[in-house]
């Protein structure tokens, strides 16, 4: 049995104390909140478990083993750097942190006192975002051209970061782990429609190597709720709808070959094929339960999670080129150029 403590008992807070009253093999003792109001109705959810008044009763508790730190993303360094010097395991929600100096710094602290550092990127649990990969890797699949992605709603409108950092994560993170590796290079526009300090709608080019180019469009000003993730390679078109209950993933078996045209040298014709559309069976289970399984299995186990520290300073890295992009007018940014710890030491 592995006893968790919860930090931060907002919207996915109260999401993670429900989850992991469900699973057998974990139980949640504490849960602390500077909001009390946010604590009380925890409690009256769930009366088994007990309110902290600080963070350091939580942390003092030699019965807890693991913490989920589910706070604002500008307080997670200080929060999450407790928790692994008290000791405990940590699944801190995505972003790690703000920062690529604080990421790196609590990577080196989780290793040196041994224990798990899990970021919660919980769309890499998501049995459609792993089917659009087992698609996409698959021979038939051909070579992938560009992938694009659209997460739009008409709010809530965070007060901490603005929506690229607060929808764009959730595809670069998908990107990363469909291609298995970091972009190179990023372009970022953004507008703030609401007159606050924040951007309310963005759109981001990602450059990989091979000539792949992701595509992300975020927005918080847009009345239609979407969810999609499109790849398209030179034989297949795989689209992953995380809003659809039925056909997640719809594989549409088209494309353009390129052949040699006869009798001229080094001209080349198109041919456009189209074939059937199918929808491979997508396993129907809960992201974040599969994340906090995982993180459990991590925790026992000794095992590196598949959304570990390093996964999640990539995403890091990624948003900060964002920003400079940003502030540069959509001028393209290489990731690398992003400095780190290690390359100043």
């Amino acid at each position: 049995m592995t006893n968790v403590a919860v930090i931060g008992c907002g919207k996915w807070g109260i999401n993670y104390v429900r989850i992991f009253e469900e699973i057998p093999t974990a139980r949640v003792d504490w849960i602390f909140d500077r909001d009390e109001a946010s604590m009380r109705r925890v409690i009256q959810r769930f009366p088994t478990v007990k309110a902290a008044k600080t963070i350091g009763e939580v942390l003092g508790s030699s019965e807890v083993t693991a913490v989920v730190v589910a706070t604002p993303a500008a307080g997670h360094y200080e929060t999450v750097k407790m928790c692994l010097e008290a000791g405990k395991h940590v699944l801190v929600e995505k972003p790690v942190t703000l920062s690529i100096d604080d990421t790196e710094r609590l990577i080196l602290l989780a290793e040196s006192a041994g224990k798990t550092l899990m970021v919660g990127h919980t769309f890499l649990f998501n049995p459609g975002v792993r089917k659009l990969k087992e698609c996409v890797t698959n021979d038939s699949f051909g070579r992938m051209y560009y992938l694009h992605a659209t997460r739009t709603n008409m709010g809530p409108i965070r007060q901490d970061v603005n929506a690229l950092w607060d929808l764009a994560t959730h595809d670069v993170a998908i990107f990363n782990y469909v291609l298995e590796r970091s972009p190179e290079w990023v372009s970022v526009t953004g507008v703030r429609l609401f007159d606050n300090e924040r951007e309310d709608v963005g759109f981001m080019t990602l450059g990989y190597s091979d000539g792949v180019i992701g595509n992300i469009h975020v927005s918080w000003a847009d009345p239609y709720k979407v969810r999609e993730v499109v790849a398209v390679g030179s034989r297949r078109r795989v689209v992953f709808n995380d809003l659809e209950s039925v056909e997640r993933v719809k594989v549409f078996d088209k494309g353009v070959q390129r052949e040699a045209a006869d009798g001229n040298y080094g001209e080349f014709r198109l041919n456009m094929r189209e074939g059937d559309i199918s929808s491979p069976r997508v396993e129907n289970s809960e992201p974040l339960k599969e994340q906090c399984q995982h993180f459990l299995e991590c925790v026992a186990g000794g095992v590196k999670p598949i959304s570990d520290g390093s996964t999640g300073l990539d995403v890091i890295r990624v948003m900060l080129a964002a920003d400079r992009s940003l502030k540069l007018q959509g001028a393209p940014v290489r990731v690398t150029s992003i400095p780190t710890i290690a390359a100043v030491r």
